[in-house]
């Protein structure tokens, strides 16, 4: 299916998923509008496309009238927006539900033809993670205005930028032990941002995914000290992993999250979060409903960029003994 002759406004485009969709979408030639809060953050995108063709456009997700201006005139919009912690004005509620709820109820408003909502695996209504419950209520609210529209729920998603690798490559760096939170048993199964973005396009072209909720999982699952062990062999680095029992992760993510830095290195939101497996639910839809049989693993892709992380580069050879 071609886009060339159709505008996409993609809310949160100027983030870790959205760099990577952008250029999917702009290769079909469609008219993009980046939604996103600072548009000088996301100037540096208008090179994935034509002259024109890609348009940061300055959105308040709090407002009518500003998310309405952004849909106004688009064939498709796609909600990316998404936030892993609490700061300030931009809470669970606000982002995942509000905004959510907004952006459905303007783009069904607008006449808008199709929705993707990129949600998360592990969203539900009773769970004791406030950032899954909201993940699910956000899910009823878009659907309760548009629908027909498609929800896309991927396991953790690992890439260049991705928050998760890069978190505990630099970790590793400098500490001198990786913690195991709860024993390292939680299993995930990371999805490729390539593939994600595919998915995304996948549903696009599909009518038959309008309604209907995907979850989206890698090839492989692994266990969170699996997941850790890759890390490390990918940087060359040997740091032993220490258990952390779950009622002292609680404390020490309780002190943490009071810590006045941008990003908290723990919260216990997020330790709720990883007491539940993190893996595509058996009888969910997936990739293989969307078309898609070829997924990236992290052997594959991890190299390609955690490699910075190794002391004196990649191609020293002095670097397979680095401790």
């Amino acid at each position: 299916m071609s886009y060339r002759t159709q505008v996409i406004t993609v809310f949160g485009g100027s983030g870790f998923i959205g760099r990577h969709l952008i250029r999917r979408l702009a290769r079909s030639g469609a008219q993009i509008r980046i939604a996103t809060r600072n548009p000088g953050k996301a100037t540096f995108l208008k090179t994935a496309g034509a002259v024109g063709q890609i348009v940061p456009f300055a959105t308040d997700c709090t407002k009518d009238e500003s998310v309405a201006r952004a849909v106004q005139g688009a064939d498709i919009v796609i909600n990316l927006l998404g936030v892993l912690y609490e700061r300030g004005s931009q809470s669970f509620q606000g982002v995942h539900v509000d905004a959510a709820a907004r952006i459905a109820r303007l783009a069904a408003a607008n006449g808008v033809n199709r929705l993707i909502q990129i949600s998360a695996i592990g969203a539900d209504a009773n769970s004791p993670s406030s950032y899954a419950r909201s993940k699910a209520a956000g899910e009823q609210a878009v659907l309760s205005a548009f629908p027909a529209a498609t929800i896309l729920r991927p396991s953790i998603v690992f890439g260049p930028e991705d928050n998760f690798f890069n978190k505990f490559a630099a970790m590793a760096q400098k500490a001198p032990a990786l913690p195991l939170i709860g024993g390292g048993k939680t299993r995930f199964q990371p999805v490729y941002v390539g593939n994600l973005a595919d998915a995304v396009v996948a549903a696009l072209e599909s009518d038959d995914s309008r309604g209907k909720t995907y979850e989206l999982g890698g090839p492989r699952v692994y266990s969170f000290r699996e997941l850790l062990e890759l890390t490390q062999k990918d940087i060359q680095r040997h740091r032993p992993l220490v258990t952390i029992p779950w009622n002292i992760a609680e404390s020490l993510a309780g002190f943490l999250e009071k810590v006045p830095v941008l990003a908290p290195a723990l919260t216990r939101d997020q330790v709720a979060l990883l007491r539940q497996d993190n893996v595509v639910s058996p009888t969910a839809l997936g990739f293989k409903d969307l078309g898609i049989t070829e997924l990236a693993t992290c052997e594959v892709i991890l190299p390609t960029y955690l490699s910075r992380f190794i002391v004196g580069g990649k191609y020293n050879s002095l670097t397979g003994n680095a401790h």
